[in-house]
């Protein structure tokens, strides 16, 4: 048993690694595309931002860790586990080389359902629906951390980036109108420069942003088999070098080695780059100025940020993807490539019963031949 708790932490951090570098076009695909940055500048601040952003709270793994599977409905073992990351694994490489922009985030909540549905004999019960806290930020579940946030932060992405380019074309407009130094500064030589600069910010702001909400998904999970294993026993007499992986503060708190340790995995990840899907959000959808740039990843990283804060496992690829859409779409409704769009948002559709299906499938395999 500590043989299989082992090898689903390994997992977990590949998954994470994986993460890295599938999302990494999520943090850097239009710093790259605008040309503020190379692509290897931009994918060691990703890194170096993924790394600072992963230490930012843990309120999204506690959501991962107890807020999607009744423990006490289902078995979570390691097994079960293992075959939920395997299918998010999965998934993430297949869209990867496809060069889609999915979702990590979804991917990794499709596994853990799909594998706790499959454990739990088909009982739906085994799923946390939802489940009313105090207040809103409290709330639970399936329905309040993942329907809703899938729902509600694409369109909130896509709205953002409309009222930010607006507001910036608007500015830029009335500064053009009022002539002398003002219309000087306005014309597009000065606005690319300024923005240049202002974008390097911003990306930086969307890889602290990407951090902050998926190296805690990651958390969650590790979190999630450490509970399971502590409530079997498995952890009971642990060699002395292997103490650390005692839950410290229980159900409430996560622990330090798991927070550093999925930190640097992403961070590594990250640095290795992705660079199939960052030529599908950065090029494909719509061309990029730094302007444009700057109010995508304005939008999105804010999303995440506040998102994170009330422990919703957010997409960042719907994030920055609909947040590149509102952009455009303020810019010029007709520029968008719609095909590019279509061919993302079934991506978006099929990630969480792909992965999840994946998932059940194994699970029910290693059942049928008695190892889970």
């Amino acid at each position: 048993m500590l043989t299989l708790l082992l090898l689903v932490i390994a997992t977990a951090l590949v998954f994470e690694f994986i993460n890295g570098f599938h999302d990494t076009a999520n943090s850097i695909a239009t710093v790259v595309a605008t040309k503020v940055l190379t692509p290897t500048q931009a994918v060691m601040m990703a890194a170096a931002t993924n790394l600072i952003g992963a230490f930012y709270g843990t309120a999204v793994a506690k959501t991962i860790s107890s807020g999607l599977v009744d423990a006490e409905v289902v078995n979570v073992t390691s097994q079960v586990i293992i075959c939920a990351l395997t299918g998010g694994i999965a998934w993430n490489l297949f869209t990867w080389w496809l060069g889609l922009p999915s979702s990590s985030s979804h991917a990794l909540i499709g596994g853990i359902c799909g594998a706790g549905l499959a454990a739990a004999d088909n009982n739906w019960h085994a799923l946390i629906w939802a489940k009313t806290g105090e207040s809103l930020a409290k709330n639970s579940g399936l329905y309040w951390k993942v329907v809703v946030p899938m729902i509600s932060s694409p369109v909130a992405g896509f709205l953002l980036g409309v009222i930010i380019m607006g507001g910036l074309m608007a500015l830029i407009s009335s500064m053009n109108n009022a002539g002398g130094w003002l219309g000087r500064i306005s014309r597009p030589r000065w606005v690319n420069a300024v923005f240049g600069k202002a974008q390097i910010l911003s990306a930086g702001y969307m890889g602290f942003a990407h951090g902050t909400n998926d190296a805690q998904k990651t958390m969650g999970v590790i979190a999630l088999a450490l509970f399971g294993a502590q409530a079997s026993g498995t952890l009971d007499n642990l060699p002395s070098w292997l103490a650390f992986l005692h839950p410290d503060g229980g159900k409430d708190q996560i622990d330090k080695w798991i927070v550093v340790s999925c930190a640097l995995v992403m961070a590594a990840g990250t640095a290795m780059g992705g660079w199939r899907i960052i030529k599908t959000l950065g090029h494909k959808m719509i061309k990029l100025h730094p302007i444009n740039g700057f109010a995508a990843e304005t939008s999105s990283a804010t999303i995440l940020v506040a998102a994170a804060h009330f422990g919703m496992p957010v997409s960042t690829t719907h994030s920055i993807s609909t947040a590149i859409m509102g952009v455009g779409f303020a810019k010029n409704p007709r520029a968008l490539k719609w095909s590019v769009i279509e061919r993302i948002v079934w991506a978006w559709i099929l990630t969480i019963p792909a992965a999840g299906g994946i998932a059940y499938g194994l699970v029910r395999l290693l059942k049928s031949q008695g190892w889970a």
